[in-house]
């Protein structure tokens, strides 16, 4: 017999929308303008981890479409066109994502505040927790010092040998294939997350450069990059960046992007012309955050597996 009723209880279903009014009301105290971005675009961020779902549209002028991954570059777009500080709820697509914590289809918040740097955003999403989770205030540690305290290793001066060995510990076949960024992504969600944000959230700053994506480089160490993430409970809940506003690097970073990509195997997507374009007519001094709105919820309704806050789970 086909199961028809969702997966949600009808409480998670009233608990969302007064979440929803809450951030809402969070930003509109602030000016933050809400917006709406496409779903469907024609390009896609090449990052090494992220696979998007697309569909071929056969209408005038035919081609192939991306569902998106993250709102961030259409935001960007609209940022460059001066819209000032904006905030947006919507849906995103990732292929392959399926867990206790992970859906293929999940609900982001992600917002930009122009005129912020790092530590001025890191302060409104602590604020931000403290009023949605009625938490305390989070504590702030940099990915080197965390890194070195539950590893004994440094993360940039450790040979990659000695990485490899440390992450076959948790049962990777080929670990000697892997590169350094992924021996401490593995070694970061296996043996440091789960320690994270246990009594309050806890934000971790200045990731390797390697893992800036979209952040800009700190000018004083640029073995660092401006980026932050925040834990709670174990969970990465958030992901922001000061952002990086220089058109020419961002496109080498696509570019050597779609080169490991290449390398790996992956398919390759065509690039955002459309974002660096607004790059380089000028994308303003800011920074930015998403956030993951259903691992909000299951905190605050205490789920034990993301299927309990959805509509329904994977068919």
């Amino acid at each position: 017999m086909t199961t028809w009723q969702p997966t949600a209880h009808f409480k998670t279903v009233l608990l969302r929308a007064r979440v929803y009014k809450e951030i809402r009301a969070f930003f509109d105290q602030r000016d933050v303008l809400e917006v709406e971005t496409p779903i469907l675009s024609g390009a896609c961020v090449p990052d090494l981890n992220i696979e998007p779902f697309y569909t071929d549209y056969h209408g005038p002028n035919p081609k192939r479409l991306f569902l998106q991954t993250s709102p961030e570059l259409a935001m960007k777009r609209l940022l460059a066109a001066g819209s000032g500080p904006i905030f947006q709820i919507c849906k995103v697509f990732r292929d392959g994502e399926a867990g206790r914590w992970h859906h293929p289809e999940f609900s982001l918040l992600e917002w930009y505040r122009p005129g912020f740097n790092k530590e001025d955003l890191i302060e409104e999403v602590d604020v931000f927790l403290q009023t949605l989770l009625h938490c305390r205030s989070a504590e702030h540690l940099r990915y080197c010092t965390v890194f070195e305290h539950y590893t004994g290793l440094h993360p940039l001066d450790t040979a990659l040998s000695v990485l490899q060995a440390y992450a076959a510990q948790f049962g990777f076949p080929d670990v000697g294939q892997l590169d350094r960024d992924t021996c401490l992504q593995l070694i970061l969600s296996h043996q440091i997350e789960p320690h994270l944000g246990q009594i309050r959230p806890t934000v971790i700053t200045d990731f390797p450069a390697s893992q800036a994506a979209l952040a800009r480089k700190r000018v004083d160490d640029p073995e660092w990059a401006e980026r932050f993430e925040v834990y709670v409970q174990g969970i990465e809940l958030a992901n922001g960046f000061y952002e990086l506003t220089d058109p020419i690097e961002q496109r080498e970073r696509f570019e050597a992007d779609l080169r490991k990509r290449q390398a790996s195997n992956l398919p390759i997507y065509p690039l955002d012309e459309a974002f660096l374009a607004a790059l380089e007519s000028g994308l303003p001094d800011c920074a930015g955050v998403a956030l993951g709105l259903d691992r909000l919820l299951m905190l605050i309704a205490g789920a034990s597996h993301i299927d309990e806050v959805l509509f329904s789970g994977l068919y």
